[in-house]
Order: C-alpha cells, then sequence, then structure tokens
C-alpha cells in the first residue's frame, strides 16, 4: 500500500495550519475555527485550490479525537467542586442552561427542519466550548477574577448536562419507533451514567491500583487503550462512543494519577482533536453556506442576547455587578466542539443535511466572535453602564431634577471608579503572589535538577494565592507520588 501522496498532502495541511494558527493568535483566535478552515481548504467541495483529502482517509484518527476531547473532558470534571457546592451551582449553570436551550429548541422547530433537527440545533446553540472558556480565562489573565469561580460551576453544569444530552440524542436519533424500546434504551444510558458516575465518586482508590506503574510508555497504553475500549462500549450499548470515553475520563479524574494522565493526555487530545476538527471541515461546501445563512444569523444573534441576559441573572443570583455580569456573559457565548459532535451524529443517523452546513458556519463565526467580544469586555462595559451618559441623559429634564441627577451620576461615577481601582489593585496582588508561587516552584525544580529529587514529605504544599470564594473544606484527593 503507496501513501506517500496522502501523508505529503495532511503533512502540508498541518503545517498550514500552523501557519494559520500563529497567525490567529495574534488576533486571540482559538485553534477550533482554524483547524475547520484547514478542511475546507482540502475539501473536496474546493478543489479549485489544489488539495484535496477523501474524508474516509483520516476518519479513524478523527473518531480518536473525538473520544479524547470527551475523555479529558471528564477527566477534567471537578467533581470535589460539583458535590461541594451542588445546590448553588445547579441554581446557577442550571438557569444558564434553561435560558439557551429553551429558547434554541423553539428557534430549532421555527426553521421547520423536524423534530429531531430542532433536538440538535437547540444543543449547538445551549452549551459554551470548555476548551476555549478556560483557554480565554487564562490568556486574559482572568482567573483571579471574581466572577471566575461562576464561570467555571457553569462550564461544570454544562458537562453533567452534555452527558445526559448525549444520552438522550443517541436514542432519539436511533429511529426506534417502539415506545418500550425508547425507555429501555433510556433506562440503559441513565444506568450506565449512573454507575459511572458512582464509580467515580467512590472507587477512585480502587481504580488507582490498576495504574500503579512508573513506565509512562505503559502508563500511556493503558489510559489510551481504556478511552478508547468504552468508546466502545458506549457505541455498542447505544448511548455513543462519546459518551462511554467521558465516563472513563471521569473515573480516571477520580484516581489519584489524575495529574499525571492529564500531563500526557493534553498533547495527544491537541494532535488527535486537530484531526477532529480537519475532518469535520473536508465535509463542508462553501456553496452550501448560502442556504443557511439566516438561520445562522439568526442563531448568532439569539446567542449572543440569550447569553447576555444569562449572564447578567446569573451574576445578580451570586451578588455581582453589571461588569462582571458582561464578563461572564462575554466567556461563555463562545461555541466550539459539542456542536461539532452533534452535527456529526446528526449526518450519521441521516438528518437534514443542512445541519452540517449550519453547525460549520455557525461555529466558525461564533470561535471568533466570542474571543474577540471576550476582550473588549471592559469596553462594552463602559458603553453599556457609563454614569456619565446617565447624567446627560438626566441633565435634559432641567431645574433640581437635573442637579440631582448630575450629583448622583458624579457619585456612582466616583464610586465604580474607586471600585474598578480596588479591584484592579486585587488583581495585582494576586497576579504579583502567582508569580512569587511560579519562582519558587521554578527555583525548587532547579534545585532538584542541581541536588536529585528530594525524599518525598507528607506536609502538604500551601499556596499563598487568596481563594476568590469561600467554600467549605473537602476531602483531598490522594496523588500520585511519583508525578
Amino acid at each position: 500500500m503507496h501513501l506517500g501522496g496522502e501523508l505529503l498532502t495532511i503533512g502540508v495541511l498541518f503545517v498550514i495550519a500552523y501557519v494559520l494558527g500563529r497567525l490567529g493568535k495574534t488576533i486571540g483566535l482559538p485553534a477550533i475555527p482554524i483547524y475547520m478552515i484547514v478542511g475546507l481548504i482540502a475539501s473536496p467541495h474546493t478543489p479549485w485550490i489544489g488539495l484535496s483529502v477523501e474524508s474516509h482517509t483520516i476518519e479513524l484518527i478523527a473518531t480518536f479525537g473525538l473520544i479524547l476531547l470527551l475523555f479529558n473532558l471528564g477527566l477534567e470534571f471537578d467533581q470535589e467542586e460539583f458535590y461541594g457546592n451542588a445546590g448553588k451551582l445547579l441554581v446557577s449553570g442550571g438557569t444558564y442552561v434553561v435560558i439557551n436551550m429553551g429558547v434554541g429548541f423553539a428557534f430549532g422547530f421555527s426553521l421547520g427542519w423536524g423534530t429531531r433537527e430542532a433536538l440538535i440545533i437547540a444543543g449547538m446553540t445551549a452549551t459554551s466550548s470548555s476548551a476555549i472558556v478556560t483557554k480565554l480565562l487564562i490568556e486574559l489573565r482572568r482567573l483571579a477574577n471574581d466572577e471566575t469561580p461562576m464561570i467555571l460551576g457553569v462550564t461544570v453544569i454544562e458537562d453533567v448536562f452534555i452527558a445526559i444530552y448525549l444520552a438522550i440524542v443517541s436514542v432519539v436519533l436511533s429511529g426506534d419507533t417502539n415506545a418500550w424500546a425508547v425507555v429501555g434504551k433510556l433506562a440503559l444510558a441513565f444506568g450506565f451514567l449512573i454507575v459511572m458516575f458512582t464509580l467515580a465518586r467512590f472507587a477512585g482508590k480502587w481504580v488507582s491500583k490498576i495504574f500503579a506503574t512508573r513506565d509512562d510508555e505503559l502508563f500511556t497504553v493503558l489510559f489510551f487503550g481504556l478511552a478508547v475500549m468504552f468508546g466502545g462500549i458506549g457505541d455498542l450499548l447505544g448511548v455513543t462512543d462519546a459518551i462511554g470515553a467521558f465516563v472513563i475520563g471521569l473515573l480516571c479524574g477520580a484516581t489519584r494519577y489524575r495529574d499525571r494522565i492529564e500531563q500526557l493526555a493534553l498533547p495527544m487530545r491537541d494532535v488527535f482533536a486537530a484531526f477532529f476538527f480537519v475532518n469535520f471541515g473536508l465535509g463542508l461546501d462553501l456553496s452550501t453556506f448560502g442556504e443557511v445563512l439566516w438561520p445562522v444569523l439568526g442563531a448568532i444573534g439569539m446567542t449572543v442576547v440569550l447569553n447576555a441576559v444569562a449572564g447578567q441573572i446569573v451574576a445578580r443570583m451570586n451578588g455581582f455587578n453589571v461588569q462582571q455580569g458582561i464578563n461572564t456573559a462575554v466567556i461563555l457565548v463562545n461555541r466550539g466542539e459539542f456542536a461539532l459532535i452533534l452535527a456529526t451524529l446528526s449526518a450519521a443517523a441521516g438528518l437534514e443535511a443542512r445541519i452540517t452546513a449550519f453547525a460549520g458556519l455557525y461555529v466558525l463565526v461564533m470561535a471568533i466572535l466570542g474571543p474577540l467580544l471576550a476582550v473588549n469586555s471592559e469596553r462594552i462595559g463602559r458603553l453599556v453602564v457609563r454614569p456619565a451618559r446617565l447624567a446627560r441623559l438626566r441633565g435634559r429634564l432641567g431645574g433640581r431634577r437635573a442637579v440631582a441627577a448630575a450629583a448622583a451620576a458624579e457619585a456612582a461615577e466616583a464610586e465604580a471608579d474607586e471600585a474598578a481601582s480596588a479591584a484592579a489593585a486585587r488583581r495585582a496582588e494576586r497576579d504579583r503572589q502567582f508569580a512569587e508561587e511560579f519562582a519558587l516552584v521554578e527555583a525548587a525544580g532547579r534545585d532538584e535538577q542541581d541536588n536529585g529529587s528530594p525524599e518525598a514529605t507528607d506536609e502538604p504544599v500551601t499556596s499563598p494565592v487568596e481563594i476568590p470564594t469561600e467554600r467549605p473544606e473537602r476531602p483531598v484527593r490522594q496523588r500520585d507520588p511519583e508525578y
């Protein structure tokens, strides 16, 4: 079998992805739309570019990408955060999901593509991209912001919702019309989720024994094999390979080896996920974008407005101000991998062909628009809540009301400036503390290299960084001593 031509083409595509990715970084674009554009360049539907790759050439590798995306999602799921603040998280995250899901379902129906298609559209528009959200928080240096724990809490609830939603969608897309068969499949799907969540909650100590090896090569082979195996189990059970990968990632995340698995799995996820997004781009056809242009523009407008509303509601529920609500909305407005996963499932089930084009164009635009909105959230806040504008508006009324309005506006502006200065000072202090801690860690690493590894100690490492919000104490998961 001679694969030289295919290998050369795929290699050239990934070099192009690197070049475009470097250019995208300069304006804050995430990798997802870049990889989709690269796939579009090599799509058989765009032969005038000169590069062409058939989807079946990389289909298996793309499936590994999907499995590792969901495996890492389960691995990074914060069980301690979820179970420790379940009530507050369910209210905040549930409110956000319900608002987006409800209106999204109505929007899907309004397109007239069918009930199952409306279910897919609602899922695409309902949840954020965890990967893009986390990356933006890090790159914009907002991990120390007061509203960040709330944002991460919403993503935790979205992860749970995605697991449940995929289980439901897999049954709906099966096309089974027998009521008892549908009930049986749903019971099997939820039973599978409950068993794996229970094991992740209580059996982490015993599962850790499976990973007890110092050999990184064998260690990597083990968790990758488990991810692929459970992906196959999920598919055979009718709950999709994505759910199988998610729940085994959840279970691996409950072990003492979570950090070691994450360190080795992240580079694998990034490489294989690139194949998944490129493969999705290969299925896109520029000529079909015109057919879904207006539905996509409507979905984008709906998503931005709903996130603005939901962001303010969730912020008020947690005692935050308008600017922090705007920060929440523009971070959570990003859409990405989950929409593409749903589109892939839709295409496999033979649903409305326009859904693939809809998902492609929707994610392309949202993955570009979202980071741009996040970078300019402070400017958006000043435009929305600037007290001086309110003072000028009230000043037109004249007389004492104008004077009182102006005085109130000046007081509000002074108070806002003072609050902004205090917040900036807190962020600067937290950044300084982070920098000091990282310097200590790097110094310790250099000492280890110079003097050899120090003996393990049972004393916990403490951090000078102040935790933004008060949380009840939770038991600390035992970590891998070799990590």
